[in-house]
């Protein structure tokens, strides 16, 4: 539905420059958004993906196994979008504190998005609502170290921002004014707050995204915490007990469409072609994650059957394979440290592991050596190559 411009245009001066910025109207969308027909089927097909990721749980011998790791990529994947390098495995290896080597600047912004989502899932287990107050804390969490940290962590910004463009008279979008961000990011929380709507929680999800990233309030980091927030609203919304659903590989994968309906909801308010995008979205991720959650018992089922033939060494080689479940990228100082094995133990059933196929050596030195299980690294890794 074309509803024209879903905001209103404010002239501001920044930068040497007076330019229109735009502040958006609060939500829902009037008219009310045309959910029927097509639509609907849409939502009820969305709705029904997520239920059975939610349902992930008693398809996986140890749900925190693969949440462990799929953070991790949905961490990189949301990074990538806003132009760092760091692989998974980058990712990966940092968090070996004692391996160095790794593209800090990149893999240090990757890793506070880890700690910013872990911030907010714990305070919403303790019964605090998806709020400006939350997202200041993650905000806080996401710029707390690294490039960005100067740039007002936790507070909304004081000063005019932009979106693309080398100045603000060429930019592609400019948010509101300064002064308006405390007033629009107020109507947004009452809108994730009001009850009584009656908005099904995957569109109410939809909507404020889109409002999120128009009022773009920090100076930055508001792309990793827009997409952050889709995951806190379904939780908190009952839709996932555990924040397994994110689109960043989806909006990587279609970027420029993801771009041209952010704007196509601004300038003409159509709202209906955004969701419909966004639901296709959810149904695709969901279906994903459910077919990698699959292939994942798959492979730990195979590759433990083919550990057990090995007979008599086999107890300890499965406690190894067991840890690289856990974390598919160690050294044998983990095995020791952290697993209580010997060295002499970790490395033999290590190289029973290479020996396999399953494990392989990365650094191809003597000492200070680094393991990776190839198989599920490969898996968690698709589609994660940087942009």
């Amino acid at each position: 539905m074309i509803r024209d411009a879903t905001g209103t245009y404010h002239s501001t001066a920044t930068a040497g420059e007076t330019v229109r910025a735009f502040v958006p109207s609060p939500l829902p969308p009037v008219p009310s958004l045309e959910i029927g027909g097509a639509r609907q089927m849409l939502l009820e097909r969305a709705t029904l993906a997520v239920g059975r990721l939610d349902s992930i749980s008693t398809l996986l011998p140890d749900p925190h196994l693969f949440l462990y790791s799929y953070v991790r990529r949905e961490a990189v994947l949301s990074s990538q979008i806003e132009g760092t390098q760091s692989s998974l495995s980058d990712l990966l290896l940092f968090e070996l504190e004692e391996v160095p080597g790794t593209p800090v600047d990149d893999v240090v912004e990757v890793s506070n998005y880890i700690a910013a989502l872990e911030l907010g899932m714990d305070r919403l287990r303790d019964g605090f609502p998806v709020s400006n107050r939350l997202l200041r804390e993650m905000h806080g969490a996401l710029m707390s170290k690294g490039r960005g940290s100067d740039k007002l962590p936790g507070e909304f910004r004081r000063s005019q921002n932009w979106i693309g463009g080398t100045r603000p008279g060429n930019a592609r979008f400019v948010p509101p004014p300064p002064h308006e961000v405390e007033p629009c990011m107020a109507a947004l929380e009452r809108f994730l707050h009001d009850e009584t709507s009656g908005v099904p929680i995957l569109v109410k999800a939809a909507l404020a995204h889109v409002q999120f990233e128009t009022i773009h309030p920090f100076l930055d980091g508001n792309g990793r915490l827009g997409r952050l927030l889709i995951a806190l609203l379904l939780h908190h919304g009952g839709l996932l007990a555990q924040p397994l659903l994110y689109l960043s590989l989806y909006l990587k994968q279609h970027r420029s469409v993801y771009y041209d309906l952010l704007d196509r909801v601004r300038t003409t308010g159509d709202w209906e072609a955004w969701v419909d995008f966004f639901l296709e979205g959810v149904e695709e991720t969901a279906r994903g994650a459910v077919q990698t959650a699959r292939r994942l018992v798959d492979l730990f089922e195979t590759d433990t059957r083919r550990v057990q033939e090995t007979g008599r060494t086999a107890s300890n080689a499965l406690r190894v394979l067991n840890v690289l479940r856990q974390r598919p990228v160690l050294t044998l100082n983990h095995l020791r440290d952290v697993h209580g094995m010997t060295f002499p133990t970790a490395g033999k059933s290590m190289n029973s592991l290479i020996t396999l196929g399953i494990a392989r050596e990365l650094t191809g030195q003597r000492r200070n050596r680094v393991f990776v299980y190839d198989a599920y690294l490969n898996v968690l890794n698709e589609g994660g190559q940087p942009i």
